[in-house]
């Protein structure tokens, strides 16, 4: 079965249902948290909601990830009775499920309108990129995941409170032939939806730790990106879970091993003739002026936007010293230490590596929290920061650039930066601050069970 030609308008979404004998397909919009809230639509209704929009309740950007209702924010609640509002359908997105309907459902993805764009993640995105646009410019990037699959099941690991989970593979096998090998199957059968789901996979491996997984997404323009790297934290669960195993994105799912990163790659072109922006033969390591400038408004801003890549309460237990996480905003030239990592190359493969994002980030706002630091650098001639040689853990950085040590800091942080403000809007800046902050009172409701083993008993 052969992936079917990206669509480009509605009456090639409706052709091709047609030709499919299909009478519903799955459409969906990605929320604050980076999960598609999605549903299916009929024929009739797909076709007015492709020429002109679809309602979709609003509360969608009013909850969290486990569907409870902030009560701190502003654009939905109560006080406005969570009304819908309206998401356009991109027919451009159109993907087939392979294994749905013998291959032949479909799902394509929206996008909010009205005041519910002001929100919407993939809508913030697609803003910084339009002022990438303006300043005459074209991003390609990529995405690559770390991610843990272990043998349970959503029953199990429920009933084992989350505890004493069996990863699918025990030991540290780092680009395992063994470990791809042995489990083949599986990474074919992963390898081939994602080829199918127009989201290939360039490169996957055996991460360091038991059962953990690398997959490195193929470049591509970068709003397609974003969508390549949301559909795929979303498929790769549902992959493994009809396989009665499960997929994890957290940031850190245990103390006993690294984290897992979602780190992102940024290169620019300019509009026209695709020169290469970063790559310049005359300056050491191929750094052209605009690199140097853009890592520099990257690297300035870090702080401020960190919450944007690092959106969890659970980010911030992955950015410790020597664990392959930063704790700081700092830049290196092939340095795995470093928050920012400069790749040296030819034209087409010299970029920038923003090595903070963690893999539970929602892809859209992290690559726009990347994106758009950048542009501001750029746009502000900002001098390149210092490159840091060796290791970055053990220096004394500038205080200035050290990273927000919780969500709650990184959400105050975020909603003082008038750079913030600037690049993503004061409605979306006071939402999401608000979110996170709610995300930080909901996680101090709890006692943890290190609270429990440090002062039952002792205090």
């Amino acid at each position: 079965m052969h992936t079917p030609p990206a669509a480009r308008t509605p009456a090639d979404v409706l052709a091709l249902l047609d030709a499919r004998g299909l009478t519903h397909a799955k459409v969906g919009v990605f929320d604050i948290d980076g999960v598609l809230r999605g549903k299916l639509l009929n024929r009739d209704k797909l076709k007015s909601a492709l020429e002109g929009g679809f309602g979709f309740c609003d509360v969608i950007f009013g909850w969290d990830s486990e569907d409870q209702l902030y009560d701190n924010t502003q654009f939905t609640g109560w006080h406005t009775a969570y009304p819908d509002a309206t998401a356009r359908l991109l027919p451009h997105t159109l993907r087939e499920v392979p294994f749905e309907r013998d291959g032949q459902a479909l799902v394509l993805l929206g996008e909010m309108t009205g005041k519910a764009e002001q929100v919407c993640p993939r809508a913030a995105l697609r803003r910084v990129l339009q002022r990438a646009d303006d300043m005459g410019y074209e991003v390609t990037a990529a995405f690559e995941y770390e991610f843990f699959v272990f043998n349970e099941t959503p029953e199990s690991v429920r009933a084992k409170n989350y505890q004493n989970l069996t990863p699918i593979t025990p030991g540290f096998f780092g680009y395992s032939a063994l470990r791809s090998g042995v489990w083949a199957e599986l990474y074919e059968g992963l390898l081939d939806l994602c080829e199918k789901m127009r989201m290939p996979i360039e490169g996957l491996h055996t991460e360091t730790g038991p059962g953990v997984l690398e997959a490195a997404l193929r470049y591509s323009e970068a709003l397609e990106a974003a969508d390549r790297a949301a559909l795929f934290k979303t498929y790769a669960k549902i992959y493994a879970q009809r396989k009665g195993l499960m997929a994890t994105f957290m940031a850190k799912w245990s103390n006993k091993y690294p984290g897992q990163s979602g780190h992102i790659h940024v290169s620019l072109r300019k509009k026209g003739s695709g020169e290469a922006v970063f790559h310049d033969p005359a300056h050491p390591h191929n750094m052209s002026a605009a690199m140097a400038s853009f890592a520099a408004g990257q690297q300035r801003l870090m702080p401020h936007l960190l919450a944007l890549v690092s959106p969890t309460v659970n980010s911030y237990s992955r950015l410790i010293p020597g664990y392959w996480a930063p704790t700081h905003s700092a830049l290196g030239v092939e340095n795995r230490t470093t928050s920012l990592r400069v790749i040296p190359g030819a034209p087409s493969s010299q970029r920038l590596e923003y090595r903070v994002a963690a893999a539970d980030a929602n892809p859209y706002l992290a690559l726009a929290a990347a994106l758009g630091s950048g542009l501001l650098g750029l746009e502000r001639g900002w001098a390149a920061p210092p490159i840091i040689e060796g290791n970055a853990y053990a220096l004394t950085l500038p205080d200035a650039d050290r990273l927000p040590a919780t969500l709650w800091e990184a959400a105050q942080r975020l909603k003082a930066s008038a750079d913030a403000r600037e690049l993503f809007g004061d409605a979306f800046v006071e939402h999401f601050a608000a979110t996170r902050e709610w995300e930080e009172r909901e996680f101090r409701r709890y006692i943890t069970d290190w609270e429990l083993r440090r002062y039952f008993e002792i205090i």
